[in-house]
């Protein structure tokens, strides 16, 4: 039977301030400030999890829920939810905090898959994951449903090339 780690393991937090410079117009950060913040953290929980290096293989979903402004501060919480043999399944949670008014309230989540890599570039194989919360087991069990529609998204784009 392959390895397995806690979820909590893997478990990374960063929060980070909105600056001007990191917005928009409207004063809104720019979504793909999220993104490369999106794409940093879940790369730090899977490095923790295979305690290795990684790279992105894909984005699987990202949905901006709602806005962060200049002034507020993003959390964003990463845990490895699922394995494949060399790849993690990695769901990321960012939520915005009014400093001034302390009110919370989720901006952005995301599923993003990291492979394990080797010295030399290759995939390498990585432990499973075991929930450990009840949150943690809903991820963990809708998990195949997400594989699934990863490999038919693999399959469509594939066809499209040839």
């Amino acid at each position: 039977m392959k390895n397995t780690l806690p979820m909590s393991f893997s478990k990374s937090i960063q929060t980070r301030l909105v600056l001007p410079p990191d917005t928009n117009h409207h004063q809104s950060i720019f979504g793909g400030k999220v993104l490369a913040y999106i794409d940093e953290i879940a790369a730090i929980a899977a490095m923790k999890h295979c305690q290795g290096e990684v790279v992105t293989a894909s984005f699987d979903s990202v949905d901006f829920v709602s806005s962060a402004y200049a002034g507020d501060m993003i959390e964003l919480e990463a845990v490895v939810s699922g394995t494949g043999r060399t790849s993690m399944e990695v769901y990321v949670r960012v939520v915005s905090r009014n400093i001034k008014t302390g009110a919370k309230k989720l901006t952005t989540e995301s599923f993003v898959t990291m492979v394990a890599i080797d010295e030399n570039g290759k995939p390498k194989e990585v432990p499973g994951v075991e929930p450990e919360t009840d949150f943690e087991r809903h991820l963990f069990e809708t998990g195949p449903i997400r594989q699934e529609h990863r490999k038919q998204k693999r399959a469509l784009s594939k066809k499209r090339r040839a």
